[in-house]
């Protein structure tokens, strides 16, 4: 069994994450909450996982990927790289990736909806703290959203600060 600490370089290095690595159906390490607290890191980490879920519903700039060097504009093709490059270049990039905190437990691909109850967006990733039972979330809405009160299946959500900066050449 291995512990290997995430680089000091991760997007988010001051959440101290580990990998750890055993024969399949070995325990965890006594006392870890691993799955959990990997999960939970994630979401905070602010750089979204999409799954099979939300797959194709998003550019690399709506989950903030260009901010955290996850895609780059100034190599090869790619697959999609027509959609990519007119959001890009275009300047018509109206979704971002935010991070929030609700009351309660989010789910993958809940919608996420402004004061006037419109959708603005969905929820992309969520996760709860292992021993607060904090419920975290990353989700991907509208720009012009990002200011109003917002809610997911009636759940009020709470903004965080990003725990990188985000570009301003999109």
């Amino acid at each position: 069994m291995s512990l290997y600490p995430i680089p000091s370089d991760s997007p988010s290095p001051s959440l101290a994450r580990a990998l750890w690595l055993a024969p399949a159906g070995s325990g965890a390490p006594a006392g870890a909450q691993l799955p959990a607290w990997w999960q939970w890191s994630e979401v905070m980490s602010a750089v979204p996982l999409v799954g099979a879920a939300l797959a194709e519903q998003f550019v690399p700039q709506m989950l903030n990927y260009e901010s955290v060097d996850g895609v780059s504009f100034k190599k090869g093709c790619y697959p999609g790289q027509e959609v990519v490059a007119r959001s890009q270049f275009r300047g018509t990039l109206k979704r971002r990736a935010y991070l929030v905190q609700a009351t309660q437990a989010l789910s993958v691909g809940d919608a996420v909806l402004d004061a006037e109850g419109q959708e603005v967006g969905s929820v992309v990733q969520a996760a709860t703290h292992p021993d607060t039972g904090v419920h975290n979330a990353i989700i991907a809405i509208q720009t012009s959203a990002a200011e109003q009160p917002l809610t997911a299946n009636t759940i009020a959500l709470t903004a965080l600060p990003l725990p990188y900066s985000l570009r301003n050449d999109i």
